[in-house]
């Protein structure tokens, strides 16, 4: 160990020894002392003030700051020895029992009652009791601070406010609070990246002092200021990235491609069979006049499922193919390039069947390029492609590999593009000579927040009226477990509708035997839940029993491309009553005829995926019906996620819950990387005036200052915060 300054590169084997840095460093990631000080506590404890034991689930690796009330010793039963039993509470009522094995008469003695400790482990239950199984802990005295005061083991738990650091089992809580305090005793911070009026406008405290009062707070009004100023310093990178992004997007050339009147797109507003509705006028009208400039557009435009979009983004393609370009739109399955080359089709009739008998005089070829296509068909494609015929091209990443070339590709328009990489888009536009326009699709309603913070590159568009024919979806949530008598009923209401002439999905978690597939939710989790339910298991099993005498589909990931297509056209054809699938319907897929779907395991899903599924029924005339179908006990978080989808089709408000249950890290991208973010504080919910503050001064910033050149310091923290391959990730287009 060192006494000498440190930096936020020192190594931590210098200040804190070989043994414990490598722990840090295996279990948590942490490798420098600027690793460990950007290493925040997740929560603060207080003693005397509860932590709600009762909130706690079972598998979840706890810390909590609890007072023991009893301990009892007994023989065990199985071996040799006694099993010690610490009953702790947090004065709300909740316990829970901590057992030890072995003979430990000396932890009898130091776990006396009335003594205040930190309890860490996993929670587990046993005959309906919360337990912590041979837990890690230290106590912090006994009824009030003086014990905690003068113990060196305890002195980082002195303070009122007792930090509690995501840990490890091997690195518990307390001993990353040790580690905190031996780094900081030696620590010189780096300059302060934000510029001192900047600070001074909006009342930020030192970089210095921040770092500190987040991990040993004086007081609650110096921890706010310091988290306050930490927040800020993610929002500010975030917002300064984005703002560089759109920056030098906006400088890059492209080939401008107005609108022409009496061209492809007045003769297909002609023949439209309903009137747009206002939203889809006012978007378009967005669109046709980005398209019209001379730089690229890059423009997101998200709408509830059934709003629209698909016609708003082919009226944007005829317009570019009117301008002599072509358009290329980008499907993550094969299934849904299919749906989307079948339905373009069908809406442009005579207008996209150039060179075939009956085409109108100025058509234009829709192409479909996927993996699954024949040599034959292949070669014919690509010549239409490359030669300029095909206007309109469809697919998916097969659009990507060589030898599939443009003439003129002048617009990218990608659906649901949080299933593509950057690469794979970058990809695709470099297949233009100059920046293609891009139009991103989600049918995913978007928190205005992550708007600001994780598409704020981007212009965007919100649909929020439905087509004038589209029906309501009634959901509800059937309990399984509870109400068997429920789940029969759902079948026999399924049958109802099949009876009226309509059809039915049936969506199961997993596909069955085999690898676990990027559609599959995990097989089972920490808990030993059993192993979600899967679509070839499931099949054959309604085939024989509730659903006995329907024509049965099976739909999946795994299956072959063209043996997926005859299954889609069959359903699409109404030659298939129920189509039991995993998640591969989830967008795009359109029959209208589908009234009824029922999500066996619904909450394996996460609360957007089930608003996008329910939007496969309700498509036509009839009204549709959605069945989230768990064995959640009434009361459990997933019970109570399932009971908000049930009670609204706003997908915005259901958006925002989904926010509230994810980590921020999957929202920014964390996940999506791989690597470990700095990103830790901001939460996307409850700062929004905060990232809205920040995204003001990072744009005012960029205009002033493009690259940062008069702010190094900031430009480097900026660097470290988000690192290239989050800021890629965060341009979304």
């Amino acid at each position: 160990m060192t006494s000498e300054p440190s930096t936020v590169d020192t190594p931590l084997k210098k200040l804190v020894g070989e043994k414990t840095a490598k722990a840090l460093a295996g279990h948590l990631d942490l490798h420098t002392a600027g690793d460990l000080v950007y290493h925040f506590p997740r929560r603060y404890d207080e003693r005397g003030e509860h932590t709600d034991i009762r909130s706690l689930d079972v598998g979840e690796q706890v810390t909590v700051l609890a007072q023991v009330q009893r301990t009892t010793v007994r023989p065990m039963r199985q071996r040799r020895g006694n099993l010690l039993e610490v009953t702790v509470g947090d004065g709300s009522g909740g316990v829970l029992t901590c057992t030890f094995f072995g003979n430990q008469a000396w932890r009898e003695r130091e776990l006396r009652p009335g003594r205040w400790g930190l309890f860490a482990g996993k929670v587990t239950e046993f005959r309906g009791k919360r337990q912590l199984n041979g837990p890690e802990y230290v106590l912090l005295g006994e009824g009030g601070d003086s014990e905690a005061a003068a113990s060196e083991e305890v002195e980082e738990f002195a303070g009122a406010l007792i930090p509690v650091y995501p840990a490890a089992a091997a690195v518990p809580t307390w001993v990353i609070a040790r580690c905190v305090r031996v780094v900081l005793d030696t620590f010189t911070p780096p300059d302060d990246p934000l510029p001192a009026t900047l600070r001074a406008t909006r009342n930020l405290v030192g970089i210095d002092a921040a770092l500190r009062e987040i991990h040993r707070p004086s007081s609650k009004e110096a921890l706010y200021r310091a988290r306050r100023r930490l927040k800020w310093d993610e929002a500010f990178a975030v917002q300064l990235t984005l703002a560089q992004r759109k920056h030098r997007a906006a400088a890059w050339p492209a080939r401008a491609r107005p609108a022409r009147a009496g061209g492809l797109l007045d003769a297909f507003d002609a023949r439209l069979p309903y009137e747009l509705t206002p939203g889809q006028q006012v978007v378009g009208r967005e669109i046709a006049a980005d398209l019209a400039t001379a730089h690229p557009m890059h423009r997101l435009l998200q709408g509830e499922v059934g709003s629209g979009k698909t016609v708003v983004a082919l009226r944007a393609m005829l317009q570019v193919v009117d301008a002599g370009g072509q358009a290329a739109l980008l499907a993550p399955t094969e299934v849904l390039a299919a749906q989307h080359h079948r339905g373009i089709r069908e809406l442009l009739g005579p207008l996209g069947t150039a060179g075939e008998l009956g085409a109108a005089d100025d058509a234009t070829r829709v192409e479909l390029v996927t993996g699954s296509l024949g040599a034959a068909a292949r070669r014919r494609a690509l010549a239409e492609v490359a030669e300029g015929r095909a206007g309109i091209v469809l697919g998916t990443h097969a659009l990507l590999y060589e030898g599939v070339d443009f003439a003129d590709l002048g617009l990218v328009v990608v659906d649901e593009q949080h299933r593509f990489g950057v690469e794979q888009r970058d990809a695709l536009r470099a297949k233009a000579e100059q920046p293609p326009h891009v139009l991103v699709m989600t049918a995913t309603p978007i928190p205005r927040t992550v708007a600001m913070t994780v598409y704020g590159d981007l212009e965007t568009s919100t649909l929020s009226q439905l087509p004038q024919g589209r029906s309501p979806i009634a959901s509800h949530v059937v309990p399984a477990a509870e109400k068997p008598a429920f789940l029969d009923r759902a079948w026999r209401r399924l049958r109802e509708e099949v009876g009226k002439g309509h059809q039915a999905y049936v969506v199961c978690p997993r596909i069955g035997d085999g690898p676990v597939s990027d559609e599959e939710a995990p097989r089972e989790d920490d808990n030993g839940r059993r192993p979600p339910l899967a679509v070839t298991e499931v099949a054959p099993l309604l085939a024989d029993g509730p659903l006995h005498g329907l024509r049965i589909g099976v739909l999946h990931g795994r299956l072959p491309a063209d043996e997926k297509d005859a299954v889609m056209r069959a359903y699409a054809a109404g030659d298939l009553d129920v189509l039991v699938a995993t998640t591969v319907v989830e967008v795009g897929v359109n029959v209208p005829n589908a009234t009824v779907m029922i999500v066996l395991d619904a909450d394996r899903f996460g609360v957007s995926q089930l608003h996008q599924l329910r939007g496969r029924v309700g498509r036509g005339s009839a009204a549709g019906l959605c069945l989230l179908v768990t064995e959640a006990a009434e009361g459990s978080s997933a019970r109570e996620r399932l009971d908000a989808v049930a009670s609204t089709t706003d997908g915005f408000k259901l958006a925002e819950l989904d926010l509230e249950q994810r980590r921020e890290g999957d929202v920014l991208g964390a996940s999506q990387s791989g690597r470990r973010s700095h990103l830790r504080l901001l939460s996307l919910l409850r700062d929004t005036e905060l990232i809205r503050d920040a995204r003001a001064e990072a744009i005012e910033l960029v205009e002033e200052d493009p690259e940062l050149a008069r702010h190094p310091a900031l430009a480097a923290s900026v660097a470290a915060l988000v690192d290239e391959e989050r800021a890629e990730y965060l341009e979304k287009g």
